[in-house]
């Protein structure tokens, strides 16, 4: 799966919000590119993610999507990483469109940086 990032973010709306880890998140279509873009660099463009059990629950225009994600990568040093999350997305209904609002691979884990904190 080739990584194409100008095609990844027409899967974002305009005004979009990802968390990149606890306690730094960035908003606009422009500055989730440049996350995913050295993300994918800090881990040698190695990342592969694969979806587990998915939740959907829709409300209107706006729907929420709880996923079990699994990420297996391998940084530029060598070290093997599997992480396994249950993400957190929001998705908005635009113009016959389901696009991301919320992107949140950490999931409710937000919460315990915040406690720990």
């Amino acid at each position: 799966t080739a990584e194409d990032f100008d095609e990844l973010m027409k899967f974002y709306a305009d005004d979009a919000s990802l968390v990149v880890k606890p306690g730094l998140t960035v908003s606009g279509k422009e500055s989730i590119r440049r996350a995913f873009v050295a993300i994918a660099d800090h881990f040698n463009n190695s990342i592969v993610v694969t979806q587990g059990e998915i939740q959907v629950i829709q409300g209107g225009d706006v729907a929420l999507v709880i996923m079990e994600t699994l990420l297996q990568a391998t940084d530029k040093d060598g070290v093997k990483t599997e992480i396994s999350r249950r993400a957190t997305y929001v998705f908005r209904q635009i113009s016959e469109k389901w696009l991301c609002v919320v992107d949140n691979s950490y999931g409710t884990s937000l919460l315990d940086s915040v406690v720990g904190s």
